[in-house]
């Protein structure tokens, strides 16, 4: 039986980005009253964007977190937009931040019924605890994810750092599953 294509969404993804000097984020609350900043509770301030829809949480140590973007490519465009935002509300910028990706988020389906029982055993650095999670924590180790995995075929990625870890990873798995007859197509 052929192949069924696996679908992938990206989720999120968190990407951290330094300024390498410090940011007042008082004056950065004075020109952005739109912002969240409650320091007594969290020592971050929060700085929403609509287009790409991301939080940026900003420190005064000029770490910069961003999050809920959904590519590589839309998270360096909001901590770009950003860092503009903050240079039009009058905070001085000197260089260019230094920007990486710290985890990638995907949603799927292998398209098939999966033996998790069978696939705990088989599969290497694999975890099935049905009384505790309904699903397989399936530890690979190259691309480096984890991908938590469902009776249903349906599957979470963790993990990556690339775009394209999670498309290898999961296109590995699912070659795995389908070489040990693990899946199964109705």
């Amino acid at each position: 039986m052929p192949k069924v294509k696996a679908t992938l969404t990206i989720q999120n993804v968190v990407a951290s980005a330094t300024l390498n000097q410090k940011v007042d984020l008082n004056a950065v609350v004075k020109g952005y009253p739109g912002v969240e900043y409650r320091p007594e509770q969290f020592p971050g301030l929060v700085f929403r964007l609509k287009r790409p829809k991301t939080a940026t949480l900003i420190f005064s140590s000029g770490k910069m977190v961003c999050t809920g973007a959904k590519s590589e490519k839309e998270a360096r465009r909001a901590v770009m937009k950003v860092v503009k935002e903050l240079k039009k509300g009058g905070i001085i910028i000197i260089s260019k931040p230094e920007m990486k990706i710290q985890n990638i988020v995907a949603s799927g389906s292998l398209g098939g019924m999966i033996d998790l029982e069978k696939a705990a055993y088989t599969l290497e650095h694999a975890m099935y605890e049905p009384e505790q999670f309904p699903g397989l924590i399936y530890r690979m180790a190259e691309p480096k994810v984890v991908i938590l995995l469902f009776a249903s075929g349906k599957l979470v990625c963790t993990g990556a750092k690339k775009e394209q870890d999670v498309y290898d990873a999961v296109e590995k798995l699912h070659t795995l599953l389908e070489e040990t007859s693990l899946i199964f197509y109705e």
